[in-house]
């Protein structure tokens, strides 16, 4: 198999791998009752579908756009720096509303998520601003984190309200682990396709694409917390995943053009 092939079906291997260390400790937790391994099953339980996805994501070009390090450190840091921030601006924003509507939190936390990704553009830029997939994938690992922390929030908090009841906190893991591909994962990969785009060739239209797909991540996330349901899921999702599939596959072109562009005048 060639190489490209084996980064085009990483994912594959993330998920078997990581569901099987999952299914392992819960198996180790239901027979021995031992809550030290309730951190690990929040964590695993967190972090195995998302994870595939950013493998999955990193993988479509057919070469790794990001390095190891780089997309760890996206989703360690970028997934604290921006539950941070979003929970600094949150509570200060309800202390003095009283109440935060829902387009309110959509707009903080798809900004609070942009914060790593604007670092790395402007002290790194060199190294980042030529791909615009780089960008994506970036983004991606940077909502990941994000949802990552988020979903192991939730989940601790239904093993506490539940009085130690595993099978809530397992319940909140796999709803929300098997939906965050389609939520913040793929809102901050469509925010950081037109930041890439601006930053890589400025121009009065791209700073417009890049408030607009802002916008439009911010509506997606409004309309995913404000009305909810199954279709609501099944819908912004599909519309998610799609725009980020569409985003990565014209920024492969994109990078295929430029590499052909340079082995030519070479």
């Amino acid at each position: 198999m060639s190489v490209s092939a084996v980064r085009k079906w990483a994912w594959l291997g993330t998920l078997l791998v990581g569901a099987a260390l999952y299914f392992a400790v819960l198996a180790v937790l239901a027979d021995t009752n031992n809550p030290n391994l309730f951190p690990t099953m929040i964590l695993l339980g967190a972090l195995v579908v998302p994870l595939t996805f950013v493998t999955f994501a990193a993988g479509r070009s057919g070469r790794w756009l990001i390095d190891g390090p780089t997309l760890g450190g996206c989703l360690l840091f970028g997934g604290v720096v921006g539950v941070v921030v979003a929970g600094l601006l949150e509570y200060d924003a309800m202390r003095r509303l009283g109440t935060l509507p829902m387009l309110g939190v959509g707009l903080i936390e798809e900004a609070a998520k942009l914060v790593v990704p604007a670092v790395l553009v402007v002290f790194f830029g060199h190294r980042y601003r030529a791909s615009v997939g780089r960008g994506i994938i970036i983004g991606v690992a940077v909502g990941t984190g994000f949802a990552v922390l988020e979903t192991m929030g939730y989940a601790f908090v239904a093993l506490l309200q539940s009085g130690g009841n595993v099978g809530a906190a397992e319940q909140t893991l796999f709803i929300r682990g098997l939906l965050s591909p389609a939520g913040h994962a793929a809102w901050t990969g469509l925010s950081c396709w037109g930041l890439w785009r601006f930053v890589s060739a400025p121009s009065g239209r791209h700073l417009a694409g890049f408030a607009g797909m802002y916008a439009l991540a911010v509506a997606l996330h409004t309309a995913w917390d404000g009305i909810g349901g199954v279709i609501t899921y099944a819908v912004v999702g599909t519309i998610s995943i799609g725009l980020l599939l569409l985003g990565l596959r014209r920024a492969r072109r994109m990078d295929i053009s430029s590499r052909v562009d340079v082995s030519s005048v070479r």
